[in-house]
């Protein structure tokens, strides 16, 4: 049995449809806030207008600013940071087209939880021309039977999906309803867009703007915050609630009361993040003591060891790296093996990568050679393949000189012969430039050996 009626608790009419007790609730502006509600709830944005940041994504003519106002969406996954209005963009999308939003959690559903919300979002499809819209946060947490339950519900149309991760989805969407979804990835919020939002909280919010509160320096709201909105919303309020009458807010006072209180911004387990950058940045400065400090603090916190073995296999190639190849190696054998053992063993093969990456030379040749790479090629555009070595599969191909004169290295003394390999216009371009710790050291000399003055420093 169906019923629709009206809630006066809401500025707009609130249609409500019970279907077996599951409801489904238009997300509208409530009349009445709850004082008791956090500041960043409190200042949730209910449309585009008022959405701080991604303009990327939802300004004027940016694609998904595009699909909403056309009135249909695909599924699609958002991929950032926490704190940048993952969550908020799903739930203004919703409210903007006027479907149902059914939500999820990774955390706490099954796939039984999965295949009853996709069956009553079938029977309800006729209450709209749009396809009801399932939000699931933290997709990243979802098992694969239970990714699997999605698919589909997500190619026929039942439901468009959007999932919400802070996690790599190459790494934890598998591949089938990857390709189903487009991806979008979400920023770190801007000082602009930092700056705007803090203006708004102490202007507009129904609290705030009682307490006349004067923003005399941002910088430590700012630096604290690490471009997460709701963080910073947090310390804000923090510092505030902290003061009595007005409340004049300086770089000193934010230092003050975080020290006073230093996890009181960090409610919803954010430090996650502080953490794991100060486990890497130990790794780097060749810390072994830290580096272990901060990866028990992990693992007595619950993480995910996947997400830890994943940073230590870029940490092996971005800090390590051509200093000791080997690093590689047992940093992706540590991610194998993790994934078959779990805890509490994984520790063992954590803690040992993590002490042999810490004790290893450094060298960040080939991360800062990819970069000036990837520069050279945004600055120069598509230069073209010299003839010799480019592909020639057909006669025609050959006929217009496609791989001639080229020199096959095997069949020259010490498996090398100088020839170009650099497109015409970047011929003497120097782009991997060597560091000098003993392992480098022998590969460059093998290509001043090879390539005399061009790769002398």
């Amino acid at each position: 049995m169906f019923y629709k009626f009206f809630c006066h608790y809401f500025l707009f009419p609130c249609k409500i449809i019970v279907i077996d007790e599951l409801f489904i609730m238009n997300y509208f502006v409530p009349l009445r806030l709850n004082m008791s509600q956090p500041l960043a709830e409190r200042l949730r944005p209910r449309t585009l207008d008022d959405y701080i940041g991604q303009r990327h994504l939802v300004g004027e003519g940016a694609v998904l600013r595009r699909m909403i106002d056309a009135g249909r969406i695909t599924s699609f996954i958002l991929w950032g940071p926490p704190g940048v209005g993952k969550t908020t963009l799903a739930q203004i999308i919703a409210n903007r087209l006027q479907t149902p939003f059914y939500t999820l959690s990774a955390v706490t559903s099954g796939v039984k939880d999965v295949r009853d919300v996709i069956e009553k979002a079938q029977k309800g499809r006729f209450f709209t021309e749009a396809s009801p819209i399932l939000f699931i946060d933290e997709i990243h947490r979802f098992s694969k039977s239970q990714q699997d339950s999605l698919l589909g519900a997500v190619e026929r149309g039942v439901v468009t999906l959007i999932g919400a991760t802070t996690e790599n989805p190459s790494f934890e969407v598998i591949r089938p309803l990857l390709s189903r979804c487009q991806l979008y990835v979400l920023k770190s919020l801007e000082k602009d867009d930092l700056l705007q939002l803090l203006h708004r909280a102490v202007t507009t919010d129904i609290v705030l703007k009682e307490r006349h509160i004067e923003l005399r320096q941002t910088d430590a709201l700012l630096r604290f915050s690490g471009g997460d909105a709701r963080k910073l919303l947090n310390i804000l309020e923090l510092v505030v609630e902290a003061e009595t009458g007005d409340v004049i807010v300086t770089d000193e006072l934010v230092v003050a009361r975080l020290q006073q209180n230093p996890l009181a911004y960090d409610k919803d387990g954010e430090m996650h993040y502080d953490i794991i950058s100060a486990f890497i940045k130990s790794i780097r400065g060749s810390d072994p003591d830290a580096a272990l400090y901060w990866l028990a603090r992990m693992i007595e916190g619950g993480e995910d060891p996947k997400f830890i073995a994943r940073r230590l296999v870029i940490s092996a190639a971005e800090d390590i790296g051509l200093a000791n190849p080997n690093a590689l190696l047992l940093a992706n054998t540590a991610f194998d093996v993790i994934q078959k053992i779990g805890w509490p063993e994984g520790r063992i093969p954590l803690a040992e990568a993590t002490v042999y990456l810490a004790t290893s030379p450094k060298s960040n040749s080939a991360y800062l050679g990819i970069d000036a790479a990837l520069q050279i090629v945004k600055q120069t555009g598509n230069q073209p393949v010299p003839l010799p070595i480019r592909n020639a599969p057909t006669q025609l191909m050959k006929d217009l000189g496609y791989h001639d004169g080229y020199k096959y290295p095997h069949d020259f003394p010490g498996h090398f012969t100088p020839q170009q390999y650099l497109p015409d216009a970047l011929v003497n371009q120097r782009i991997w430039h060597a560091q000098h710790s003993p392992s480098e050291q022998k590969l460059y000399e093998r290509m001043v050996n090879y390539w005399g003055e061009r790769y002398k420093d």
